[in-house]
C-alpha cells in the first residue's frame, strides 16, 4: 500500500480558500470532484505547483510533476468542498494514512466553524 505524507502547501492552500470564503456546503463530490479531463485542463493552465496545491496527500517515492505524485484531492479547482474534506478524512482514516485523516479534519472543522455549522 502507498504511504503519503501531508501536503503543508496544500493545507496552506484549503486554509487561504476557507478564510476567504471560497467553498461549498452541500454538493455531491462523486460528481464534483475533478475527473481526468478536468485535471489534465488544470494542469495545462496553472502547472504542478498549483495542480499540487489541491491535493493533501503526496505520495512517498512517486516522481514529482506527476499525477501520482498527488492524492487526496479536496476541491473543484475553484473551490473547497466539505464533502470533498469528508471524503479526504474517511479515506485516509479507512487507508490508515493518519497524517492526511487530521489534517483534513482539521480543515472541515475550520470551515465548519467559519460557516457557522455546529
Amino acid at each position: 500500500m502507498a504511504k503519503y505524507a501531508v501536503n503543508p502547501a496544500a493545507v496552506e492552500y484549503a486554509r487561504k480558500l476557507i478564510e476567504g470564503r471560497q467553498y461549498v456546503l452541500d454538493s455531491d463530490w462523486g460528481a464534483s470532484q475533478p475527473d481526468a479531463d478536468a485535471q489534465n485542463s488544470y494542469l495545462a493552465n496553472h502547472g504542478w505547483d498549483e495542480y499540487g496545491a489541491w491535493h493533501l496527500g503526496l505520495t512517498e517515492g512517486a516522481n514529482d510533476e506527476t499525477k501520482a505524485r498527488h492524492a487526496f484531492v479536496y476541491g473543484d479547482f475553484r473551490r473547497v468542498h466539505r464533502t470533498g474534506l469528508i471524503a479526504c478524512v474517511y479515506r485516509a482514516s479507512e487507508w490508515r494514512h493518519k497524517d492526511v485523516e487530521l489534517a483534513a479534519h482539521d480543515l472541515l472543522q475550520l470551515l465548519d466553524a467559519k460557516a457557522g455549522i455546529k
